[in-house]
Parts: structure tokens; sequence; C-alpha cells
């Protein structure tokens, strides 16, 4: 006469108990050092300079995007090239291969206008361009 919702209940309870149990015990016993060091803002061992608000160069993002874009692409070419061999023989050659082909033609449009639109022309900035003429 057990109820199948006691065990979900239970393993629900669980997991706040546990993440909320370490949380507070951490809490309570780690060491409590207030230093100005400690608050300020941590920028991959760089000392941090001037405000927090500045204008980032888009075009690393956009490389970015492409970069996880094709690849993605590659983890979903990889499957499709494992079973190509017996798709062939299932169902033929062009039945097997056009959806591939679609696929790579979509991405090769998206890459094609991505270039023209100067998305992987990284553009340098003019203190870049200021400090290799000096150089």
């Amino acid at each position: 006469m057990s109820n199948p919702w006691i065990a979900i209940g239970a393993l629900a309870v669980v997991g706040l108990v546990i993440p909320l149990s370490m949380i507070a015990i951490s809490a309570l016993i780690r060491p409590s050092v207030p230093e100005q060091s400690k608050r300020a803002t941590y920028e991959s061992g760089e000392v941090p300079t001037g405000g927090t608000r500045i204008q980032f160069n888009i075009q690393y993002y956009m490389v970015a995007l492409l970069f996880v874009v094709f690849d993605i692409e590659t983890v979903l070419i990889f499957p499709w090239t494992v079973i190509y061999g017996d798709a062939v023989e299932a169902v033929g050659l062009w039945r097997a291969l056009a959806p591939m082909v679609g696929f790579i033609a979509i991405l090769a449009v998206g890459l094609g206008w991505a270039w023209r639109n100067g998305a992987v022309r990284w553009v340098t900035s003019k203190r870049a361009s200021r400090q290799r003429v000096e150089s």
C-alpha cells in the first residue's frame, strides 16, 4: 500500500536539504577576514583600471558565436557519417545524402552572409593601431 509519490517527495526533500545544509555549514565554518583586496574585482590576474561600463568589441561575440555554430555542426555531422553506409544501403544514395547536403548548404549560406557582413573580419582598435605604428 505504498504510494509512489512518497519516494518522489523524499527525493525532493533530500535534494533541497543537502545543498541548503552544505551552504549553511560552509557559512558557519569559513574564515571571515574582511580585507579591501578581497572586495576588489578579479580580472584574470590583471589589476582592473577604469570604470566597469566600457564598450566591448561585438566582433569577439560574433566570432565566438560562429565558432559555436560550426562546432555544433561537427557534432551533428559525425553521427551521420557513422551511419551513412548503412543508410545508403537502406534508402539509396540521394535520400541518404540530401539532408546533409541541405544542412551544409544552409551553413554555407550563413557563413557567406557572416563573411559579407564582416563578422569574420577582425577589426583592430585605434589604440592598437597606434601602438603598432609607434613600435
